[in-house]
């Protein structure tokens, strides 16, 4: 054994205490390589999600789709994604990580251009569900790489560095999907993306080692799919129950009643099997516990307000696809301070930075439920701006918070499950804000169309007879879009209510948590 394998010996008079030698890592120079690809595969992996949330009105136009049929070209590759991550430790086992990174990346950059060629909203969604599944597997891999391949001292700065990718995907994806999509149509803001999907393809395959002997270990297909079932069906009645009338339709009551099987399936399932898809049993970790809980809320506030907000500024502010792009794009640049900031917030107890993250949310959130038809662009980009800055406070605490704990055997199960959670709270969380949108649409219009009658003073008052009157048809027009106008604004801000009491019910949650050991200075 040469010297600089010898492992250290520590001698005393009742024995001899070994000490392991400290785990091997590949040359600096290639950790850096994979660390700056695995953040440009996670920045290119949140671009695809978000990519679609600056064109979305021109694609419902252009598919002559509906604002609830829109949404599934996000709310189902989410939750293909929340569907997909949980087999990344059976496919690395089976397989090996590196052949699964690579062939992930090439599968989701197929899939991608799929969607650029796309030319109907079912094959759109189709491919996006595909892309979803395909690439699932990246974001915990990129994570179990950088863990795996770093010292524990530099996990808080790594983890905080390949972060960044989940911010610069919300600055790059709406902004430039934005301008490519005013200036080519919508297809061209997935087009844009091959090239740098390649360009990751390729210094993966070069950067990662080779994977050694794979092992076949035994994956839970009865957990799994139960799990799956449950949580496609809850999918499904919430993203079609609205239009079907919820259950007066046999539809959603059947898929409801499956849901609910299926999800009763998996919990006895899991209490029972010896090696389930989910061990129950680590839920008896406090901090896992609580971050499972708060990973669901924090995939509950990342994505909504990029979702529902383009329709609302395309369709009643009457912005262009480049300035919708560019404004919430804005939340990116503020997710990119707070990743900054995190990379230092071992320093600052990780309770502290998260109930601070979800504090600052929710007066976001509080700020957004004051906006009117007169808001103007700036104020939405500040807004933005601080909803990004509370992310990226939030996203690397909760991380390292999670797992603070944890035996790291149970790792690559927890993570999949930590991702899995958070996805399924975004699609869920999508899904329930638009459905109260369209119905609350409807209802603020039924009611204020009431007082569309002659018998109304205020109509008759001389400084409202100049703008509208309702004795000709033209003029009954005007006064039906501005009912319309009035009625989907009041319903987007309950839509940005049911996002400040989300927020607002992390801040306990958070201070719940044990705290995490810090770095010793």
């Amino acid at each position: 054994m040469s010297i600089a394998s010898q492992p250290t010996i520590a001698g005393h008079s009742h024995g001899t205490t070994i000490i392991e030698n400290p785990p091997a890592y590949l040359p600096l120079p290639r950790r850096i390589a994979i660390l700056a690809f695995c953040m440009l595969t996670l920045t290119l992996y949140f671009t695809t999600i978000l990519v679609v949330s600056a064109i979305l009105p021109q694609i419902q136009g252009a598919l002559s789709a509906t604002p609830d049929e829109v949404s599934w070209i996000i709310t189902f590759n989410i939750l293909a994604i929340a569907i997909a991550t949980p087999m990344t430790g059976w496919l690395v086992g089976s397989f090996g990580r590196k052949r699964v990174m690579c062939t992930c990346i090439a599968g989701f950059t197929f899939a991608t251009l799929m969607c650029g060629l796309s030319d109907s909203l079912e094959t759109l969604v189709f491919w996006r569900i595909l892309q979803g599944a395909i690439g699932a597997p990246t974001v915990p891999l990129t994570q179990s790489l950088l863990l795996d391949n770093w010292p524990k001292e530099r996990h808080q700065m790594v983890m905080g560095i390949n972060g960044m990718g989940v911010i610069l995907g919300p600055i790059i994806g709406p902004t430039f999907a934005g301008v490519a999509a005013e200036a080519y149509g919508w297809q061209s803001a997935f087009l844009m993306l091959i090239p740098i999907a390649f360009i990751g393809f390729i210094g993966l395959f070069y950067a990662l080692p080779r994977d050694g002997a794979t092992t076949k270990i035994r994956f839970d297909w009865i957990g799994f799919l139960s799990l799956s079932v449950a949580v496609s069906g809850l999918q499904y009645v919430l993203a079609r129950g609205h239009r079907l009338d919820w259950f007066e339709s046999g539809e959603i009551t059947f898929v409801a009643l499956l849901a609910i099987l299926s999800f009763y399936v998996f919990l006895t399932h899991s209490f029972t099997a010896e090696q389930p898809f989910l061990n129950l049993s680590l839920l008896k970790n406090r901090n896992l516990a609580l971050g499972f809980i708060l990973a669901t809320i924090f995939g509950m506030l990342s994505f909504t307000p990029m979702v529902i907000l383009p329709t609302l500024l395309r369709q009643h502010f009457q912005y262009p696809d480049t300035l919708i792009g560019l404004l919430v794009g804005s939340r990116g640049i503020g997710g990119l301070l707070g990743f900054l900031l995190a990379m230092y917030s071992d320093r600052v107890d990780a309770r502290l930075s998260m109930a601070t993250g979800f504090l600052l949310l929710t007066i976001a959130g509080y700020w957004m439920m004051q906006f009117d038809l007169n808001v103007t662009p700036l104020e939405i980009a500040l807004n933005g701006i601080l909803q990004g800055l509370c992310i990226g406070m939030v996203f690397v605490p909760l991380n390292v918070m999670a797992f603070s704990d944890l035996d790291p055997k149970y790792r690559p199960e927890t993570l999949g499950m930590f991702h899995l959670l958070r996805n399924i709270g975004s699609s869920l969380f999508i899904s329930i804000t638009v459905t109260e949108i369209v119905r609350s649409t409807g209802v603020n219009y039924a009611r204020l169309i009431e007082f569309i009658n002659p018998f109304n003073p205020a109509l008759l008052s001389p400084w409202a007879a100049g703008a509208w009157e309702a004795s000709t048809l033209p003029g009954l027009t005007k006064l039906s879009a501005e009912v319309s106008r009035q009625s989907a604004m009041i319903a987007y801000l309950n839509a940005f209510g049911l996002f400040t009491l989300v927020a607002a019910l992390a801040i306990p949650v958070a201070l719940l948590t044990k705290p995490t050991p810090r770095k010793a200075t």
